[in-house]
């Protein structure tokens, strides 16, 4: 196993989850049975991560553009999701996980968003890792509500226009509590961040590989871990001023 150096473990790592639908054809299988794999890759790589040390994990599960699916496959995605709050979030508490879901959990249904409820509330005074899931968000759709937050309490005369930084803006948004990613991994050949936390991901180290999601395993985040730890990352510095820090 190509084990990534334990000095250099990103401590937000971000994930699109792609090709689970071509895994499933690829097997003259229907679609869901593929996001029924990719559900065991998810337990596999939160493992992993666990064991790694990284403090966040995010999964990008369901999109605010998913909907635009056939109904039948959104449908089974719904059962999916419900079944795997009803079947994992026990083991995630049991292991000091803790589970955030963020998104506009408003369009579920009331049963699921139920679920989500008691989902978080049992593991929200866990102390390990934290396992994000992006259900029903966009990017787009997290600024937007940031904005409106703020536009709010300029109408309410609580800030001035002028005043408004990034900081504020971060602030609203749907993952304040959490450190920007570090590493966004997107498996599945596509080479884009499709909507996923856009202004959180300004200076993150991207990492793209062909294997489809329900086939990537801990070798594979492991290797993605790798790569990272072997860049550089100088947020606007120069490699002299980073050297130089380290020198001190």
């Amino acid at each position: 196993m190509n084990t990534p150096p334990k000095d250099n473990i990103p401590k937000h790592i971000a994930i699109i989850m792609d090709g689970n639908g071509r895994w499933a054809k690829r097997r003259l299988q229907p679609r869901f049975m593929g996001h029924r794999a990719g559900v065991k890759t998810v337990a596999d790589v939160v493992k992993r991560c666990a064991e790694l040390g990284v403090e966040v994990l995010s999964l990008f599960a369901f999109s605010s553009e998913n909907w635009r699916r056939p109904g039948k496959e959104v449908s089974l995605l719904m059962e999916l999701f419900s079944h795997a709050l009803d079947n994992q979030v026990k083991k995630l508490h049991d292991n000091n996980i803790r589970l955030c879901i963020i998104g506009d959990i408003d369009k579920f249904s009331p049963t699921l968003q139920q679920k989500i409820a008691e989902a978080q509330t049992l593991t929200q005074n866990n102390t390990g890792l934290i396992v994000n899931i992006a259900a029903n968000y966009g990017g787009r759709w997290d600024i937007t509500q940031s904005v409106r937050h703020l536009a709010q309490k300029v109408a309410a005369g609580e800030l001035k226009p002028e005043d408004i930084n990034e900081e504020d803006i971060g602030a609203s948004l749907s993952t304040s509590a959490l450190p920007e990613p570090d590493l966004f991994i997107r498996t599945g050949g596509e080479q884009r961040v499709s909507n996923f936390l856009l202004w959180q991901m300004a200076y993150t180290e991207f990492f793209f590989t062909d294997v489809l999601w329900p086939e990537f395993d801990s070798k594979q985040l492991d290797a993605a871990i790798s790569s990272f730890s072997k860049r550089e990352r100088r947020f606007g510095r120069t490699s002299e001023q980073l050297q130089g820090q380290s020198d001190a």
